[in-house]
């Protein structure tokens, strides 16, 4: 068959602006990225420089936020890299043991539970804001451990707020489990935490990463309850800490601010890309059933 005449109109209206909204979404996706990496490039600290991107290029304001012993930015980094961290598995651990149970058992309260867990995931976290400080207080009045100012009770509040929605996430992914498997293996003797443990988990593979890494993603990203929750400088977490770099309106680093947004990206975009394979499968097979 001889090829026909390339037709740019005929191009276009079949293909070609499926290409042209992709440069346009990648292009405007990568804009502030580049804005932010002109910015911590840029010695003199202030943003209004940085408009011209690039215009000036040095390792001032990673040096400085780095080496600045005001600013406490590794003990920052660590927090939220230890908090972060231990939410994430936390939340895969605990949300892959409610969707299992809601999954393959069948008892009473299930669908109002299931219920429940949409519903509350309607209001955002920052109306609990004062209830939450107020719990957090009281608690700390009894077990000084678990109270304010300390990791472990902004841990628990984190998966307070993140178990409905990851619940329910991996509960559709666990449907697409087929139930005979589970049958098959209690015929073999097995019980329910062997076959959660040693079957269901290695099936349920991609969810896991995917929650793990949302979960990762938004306790690094959350400010408001940190900042509240968290009051002496060496605990707070890196969204808090930066934040007080352009807090002051008579000069505010913004080139810092810029370079540590750039090195907390770092682990983020690793742990993305070492579970990229796991993403795709896991949120769509989650959303069928």
């Amino acid at each position: 068959m001889p090829r026909r005449p390339f037709n740019l109109r005929r191009w276009f209206t079949e293909t070609g602006w499926r290409h042209v909204v992709g440069i346009v979404m990648i292009a405007f996706s990568l804009f502030p990225i580049v804005f932010v990496i002109s910015s911590s490039l840029n010695p003199n600290g202030t943003l209004t420089g940085s408009n011209a991107l690039f215009s000036k290029i040095g390792f001032d304001s990673y040096v400085r936020i780095l080496t600045d012993p005001q600013v406490p930015f590794t003990t920052w980094l660590g927090n939220t890299l230890m908090i972060s961290g231990i939410t994430a598995l936390l939340t895969v651990f605990l949300g892959a043991l409610a969707a299992y149970s809601f999954s393959r058992m069948r008892f009473t309260g299930r669908r109002f539970g299931l219920i429940g867990i949409v519903v509350v995931q309607m209001f955002p976290q920052l109306l609990a804001v004062v209830a939450i400080f107020l719990l957090m207080s009281a608690i700390g009045d009894l077990f000084p451990a678990i109270g304010l100012n300390t990791h472990i009770g902004l841990i628990m509040v984190y998966l307070g707020g993140a178990l409905g929605v990851n619940t329910f996430l991996m509960y559709g992914f666990f449907n697409t489990i087929p139930v005979s498997i589970d049958e098959a293996a209690k015929i073999d003797g097995a019980g329910h935490a062997r076959i959660f443990f040693t079957i269901v988990l290695r099936l349920v593979a991609p969810i896991l990463a995917v929650v793990a890494l949302l979960s990762f993603i938004a306790s690094v990203n959350e400010f408001v309850v940190a900042s509240v929750l968290l009051i002496d400088t060496d605990k707070q977490t890196l969204a808090v800490g930066l934040t007080k770099l352009v807090s002051n309106p008579r000069y505010a680093d913004w080139s810092a601010f810029s370079a540590g947004a750039v090195i907390a990206a770092l682990p983020v975009v690793a742990l993305f890309l070492f579970l990229q394979k796991y993403i795709v499968g896991g949120l769509t097979a989650g959303a069928v059933k």
